[in-house]
């Protein structure tokens, strides 16, 4: 068990995948921080002043108007945070078309590296082996 753990781990695409989960980790902190840093303060503009990450509504337990979702949280009530949803969804989106964009671009790069740059030109081969038949064929008849 330990030799087959030694070449799954010895294999290129082991590698290449915690290569990805490692950027993608660091991808994921960036585009949080664009969500929660930059779009979300100008809808919270756009919605008044309010912070768009902490909306929410009590379901049950007793919170006290105008608290924040973390110290709502921490007071033990059942809240039904869609702020914080509506931000996982923002962030799901724009992942979602930077993978998009990213795998559009790398399949523009192969699809280009395996086209040829210089095509041969055609080279003007001679009559088959069919056109001499007949040919022959034609001439037997004339004479």
């Amino acid at each position: 068990m330990i030799n087959e753990f030694k070449d799954f781990i010895a294999k290129g695409n082991v590698m290449d995948l915690a290569v990805g989960i490692i950027i993608g980790a660091a991808f994921t902190a960036i585009v949080s921080s664009l969500v929660g840093d930059l779009i979300n303060p100008v809808i919270g503009l756009i919605l008044g002043g309010v912070d768009f990450t902490s909306m929410y509504f009590v379901l049950s337990g007793d919170v006290a108007p105008g608290l924040g979702l973390e110290a709502a949280r921490e007071n033990g009530a059942a809240i039904f945070a869609y702020g914080a949803f509506v931000t996982a969804c923002i962030n799901f989106l724009i992942i979602a078309f930077v993978v998009f964009i990213l795998v559009k671009v790398v399949n523009r790069l192969k699809s280009a590296a395996e086209k040829p740059d210089d095509v041969a030109p055609e080279v003007k081969t001679g009559p088959s082996e069919l056109d001499v038949l007949i040919e022959i064929r034609d001439q037997l008849k004339r004479g």
